[in-house]
Formats: C-alpha cells, sequence, structure tokens
C-alpha cells in the first residue's frame, strides 16, 4: 500500500475530495497524520460491545459528515486532537488491551485507515482481542475491502434514508447510497455473528440508527431496508433514542433542538418487534450531555 500516494490525492470516503493531505487537510478537517482525542476504556456501548470491562475506545479527530448536532462536535467539526505516530498508535492499542479491554474500537477511523492498518500490522500479532470499526457509515465499499483481515467487528450507523435529510444534516444526499452498500460490503466480510462464553461478539456486524426528532418514518424506512435486506444470524441492530440537541444546532434545523419524543421512539421501536429484527433499543434516559466523553487526551 503506498501511503503517501494515497494521501496525496484522498478518496478514501464517498466526498473523494482528492485533496493532497500531506501539504493540507482534507473534507475530513485532518492532514496525513493520525489526530485523536481520548483512548480508554468505555463502558456505555452495546452489551456485546461492552460485556465486561468496557470497549477500548480509540475516538479521532475530524470526520467526513461532520454533522450539524454532532454531540462529539468539538473533534469532529472542531478538530480538537493530539497528533500520534503510528508506532504510538499501535502503543495506544496494546495498552488498552493491557488494561482490560473487551476489544480495541476505532471510533470515526475512515480518514485514517491507511495508517490505522500499518499500526495494526504492528501489533495484531500480539493483540488478542476483536478490533471494531465505529463509523458514521459514509464508507466507500473499496475502503472496507483494505480492512478485510483487520477488523472482526463493524458498528456502522445508518443514519438516513431520505436524500433530503441527509443533505441537510450531513451534506450528502447520497449518504443512504454508499451506507447501505458499505454495510452489506462488512457484512459479506466478517460473516456471520459469533460470540465468546461471556457474551461479547467476536465477529459479525451490529447497525446502529439514532432516532432523529421529527423523521420517525424516516427511522422505519431505514429498518424495513435492513429486514429485507439482511439476516438475523448476521446483523444486529441497534436502535437508540439518546439524540441530544445542542445549542450550536443551526436556526434552518430548529426541528432538532428538542428531544425524540416518546410517541415517536415508541413508533419506531414497535417496527422494529414487527420487522423481527435482532438486538438492542436504548433508554431515552440516555439523552443527556452526561454521556458525552471529556476529551482529554486521556489515554495518549
Amino acid at each position: 500500500m503506498d501511503i503517501d500516494a494515497i494521501f496525496r490525492k484522498c478518496g478514501l470516503c464517498p466526498r473523494r475530495c482528492s485533496a493532497d493531505r500531506t501539504t493540507g487537510k482534507g473534507f475530513c478537517g485532518m492532514p496525513d497524520t493520525v489526530y485523536a482525542a481520548r483512548a480508554s476504556l468505555h463502558k456505555w456501548e452495546e452489551p456485546c460491545i461492552a460485556y465486561k470491562n468496557g470497549a477500548g475506545t480509540v475516538f479521532f479527530s475530524g470526520c467526513n459528515l461532520q454533522c450539524v448536532y454532532c454531540q462529539n462536535n468539538i473533534i469532529s467539526n472542531e478538530l480538537r486532537g493530539k497528533a500520534l505516530t503510528v508506532s504510538e498508535l499501535s502503543d495506544v492499542f496494546l495498552r488498552l488491551q493491557d488494561e482490560g479491554a473487551d476489544n480495541i474500537e476505532l471510533v470515526t477511523p475512515t480518514h485514517f485507515v491507511p495508517l490505522i492498518i500499518k499500526a495494526l500490522d504492528i501489533v495484531r500479532h500480539r493483540l488478542n482481542i476483536p478490533v471494531v470499526y465505529n463509523t458514521g457509515g459514509y464508507e466507500l465499499s473499496e475502503t472496507i475491502a483494505m480492512l478485510d483481515g483487520y477488523i472482526d467487528v463493524y458498528l456502522p450507523d445508518i443514519k438516513y434514508f431520505s436524500p433530503d435529510i441527509a443533505a441537510k444534516y450531513s451534506s450528502a444526499p447520497d449518504y443512504f447510497d454508499y451506507a447501505s452498500k458499505a454495510v452489506l460490503a462488512m457484512i459479506s466480510q466478517v460473516g456471520k455473528l459469533s460470540y465468546n462464553s461471556e457474551g461479547g461478539l467476536l465477529k459479525g456486524t451490529v447497525i446502529r440508527h439514532l432516532v432523529f426528532p421529527s423523521h420517525r418514518y424516516d427511522s422505519i424506512s431505514i429498518l424495513e431496508w435492513i429486514a429485507v435486506n439482511t439476516s438475523p444470524d448476521e446483523v444486529l441492530v441497534s436502535i437508540m433514542g439518546q439524540y441530544t440537541p445542542f445549542d450550536f444546532i443551526p436556526d434552518d434545523c430548529r426541528e432538532l433542538r428538542r428531544k425524540v419524543t416518546k410517541f415517536e421512539y415508541n413508533s419506531v421501536l414497535d417496527r422494529a418487534a414487527e420487522l423481527s429484527l435482532n438486538g438492542f433499543s436504548q433508554d431515552r434516559s440516555s439523552a443527556s450531555d452526561e454521556y458525552v466523553p471529556d476529551f482529554n487526551f486521556q489515554g495518549l
């Protein structure tokens, strides 16, 4: 893999911004150096991801979506982060394993994939826990193919079905087209769900969906697509009610300045039950900024 060539004309995600990240930054806001904001045990993931001590979560800086509502805005849009060499990143992975992490969870990693692969190459023979790829879902199937043999568990979002909603909130009208194809590529790559004796996921795909205020029908469309295109033995579905409105929500997205109602959330959960989807749902009390990590460079 010619990492320099990849970063000289970046096309790692559907933005295909073609930025020369060796001298500047891509749409994601990042150069050709890894930036991260936190690496620590995280106990608030799905039960099969954080089942004992917590996921060994590495929060990368920057993002190829830059959603208007992002709860991690300080690192995704404001780009707070600490520069790490590939060797330092590999050491982070080993430290998390030594701390008892249930897995290595890579959060928003797309724009650093070649460097993450290089870091994993250094330590993969010493890692005995799964590697989890936690992504907003806006992925190229070609980038997912690069990760074959490196990722054990995929944890993608499917955020939007409607091109109009995706355009309004993430400037990505083609979001579902790419996310749906990428998810199918992930499933094909890692195969059926596989667990250890403690209920921890060793292999497989968990699709997350965050329910937004005013958009329950869009959520239902996503669940219906999942039911038709995937199998319960290869996919878990995690329906989240944690949407939290923040002060920085723009004026043209006023509908996002409130939490999801009980009616909206239950409507989505009811449809998931009708479709016999297998997975998890979140308590609406999770809709709080108390669950946003402190991005203070811990563990880096």
